[in-house]
């Protein structure tokens, strides 16, 4: 059998549209429909996602749930350690600048943890993370000023997050109505779930492997 050179995802270039959500963010979440469900891009490389994730907009910002079974263990989750932790990590570039392999002020990235904070570790957490390599860092961001939510079972869990405008350098729906977008999902049982690229490649400092995220009000 031939040993392949290049993983499939990597031969396109990714454009999807983000559905306006017209409910506010509350401390509870904000639920998003089937409309709003991410496609898994993972499965042209030959991987089932273990994990619903969907995404929406508004006026406030952007939302994203996510939702995962079939769990036999229990979360790992520190908010000392949230780039290991199981949970969700999100790359934002508000300008789309694909041609660029150096994160710009207008690239993000922060996590999403459905525990680890609390004195139990039983509570979500969520907070900005550095892009290594960045030509440009985003502006600081404090944790409070991010929205997390979640519903922790013994099978999995449900997780809820929200990016506020005034996180999102450079967010601009009408003038700049595309985003550049990638996730990463880990569980350290079922394994990782992500977008646009795979490990083989740098998606967590590379822009240019991110895929695209086009606004619309429909």
């Amino acid at each position: 059998m031939t040993e392949r050179l290049l993983a499939p995802r990597f031969l396109f270039r990714f454009s999807t549209p983000l559905h306006h959500q017209a409910a506010p963010w509350t401390k509870k979440g904000c639920d998003l429909n089937e409309s709003h469900r991410l496609i898994g891009l993972s499965e042209i490389d030959g991987e089932a996602p273990f994990a619903d994730v969907r995404a929406a907009w508004n006026e406030q910002g952007l939302f994203f749930s996510v939702t995962v079974q079939g769990k036999r263990q229990p979360l790992w989750c520190r908010d000392t350690r949230l780039d290991e932790s199981d949970g969700l990590q999100v790359w934002i570039d508000t300008r789309a600048t694909h041609s660029i392999h150096r994160a710009s002020r207008f690239c993000h990235r922060f996590a999403f943890l459905p525990a680890g904070a609390g004195a139990k570790n039983l509570e979500p957490t969520a907070d900005q993370l550095i892009i290594n390599r960045a030509r440009e860092n985003a502006p600081p961001v404090r944790p409070r000023q991010l929205g997390v939510a979640s519903r922790v079972t013994k099978s999995g869990y449900q997780l809820w997050a929200h990016l506020p405008v005034d996180v999102l350098q450079g967010f601009d729906p009408t003038e700049h109505p595309n985003l550049g977008f990638t996730y990463a999902l880990l569980d350290r049982e079922l394994g990782l779930q992500t977008f646009s690229a795979g490990t083989e490649y740098p998606y967590e400092e590379d822009p240019s492997t991110w895929a695209t995220l086009e606004l619309v009000n429909r």
